[in-house]
């Protein structure tokens, strides 16, 4: 059995994420040779770019009030306790509601070439707050 104190934060790459989040790993590289786990805080608005995982990902809603879309679906609202599934390959993004924090423990695995996530571009204001395209 080994116990850790817990690791500093580490502010979200803005590559990844559109406002304020801050990630603890819980589960890394040196721990298991594919399960990944994060504790993921969001400011109101913050959310991840477009994304999937070639294993697919479980996310756990710890606190707050999110919402989650999959690419061609209508954006959903999360609340503390429930569970997402995105199947492997599904491109998705996770966030804050516009007022509301949110932290999510993210679960996940990468595949025999190491990759976790495939990222993809930012998701626009158009498209976080679930309105169609003019056009």
């Amino acid at each position: 059995m080994e116990v850790r104190s817990r690791q500093q934060s580490s502010k979200g790459p803005t590559r990844m994420f559109t406002g304020d989040v801050w990630i603890d790993a819980l589960v890394g590289d040196g721990d298991y040779q594919r399960m990944r786990v994060s504790l993921v805080r969001f400011s109101p608005g913050a959310r991840t770019a477009w994304h999937s995982h070639p294993r697919g990902q479980t996310l756990y809603i710890v606190e707050g009030r999110g919402l989650v879309q999959s690419r061609g679906g209508q954006v959903v609202e999360v609340r503390a306790g429930d569970v997402v599934h995105t199947p492997p390959g599904e491109e998705h993004w996770h966030g804050a509601a516009p007022d509301r924090f949110m932290a999510h423990i993210a679960m996940w695995e990468v595949d025999d070439a190491g990759t976790g996530a495939i990222w993809g571009p930012h998701v626009t204001d158009v498209e976080y707050h679930g309105q169609a395209p003019a056009g």
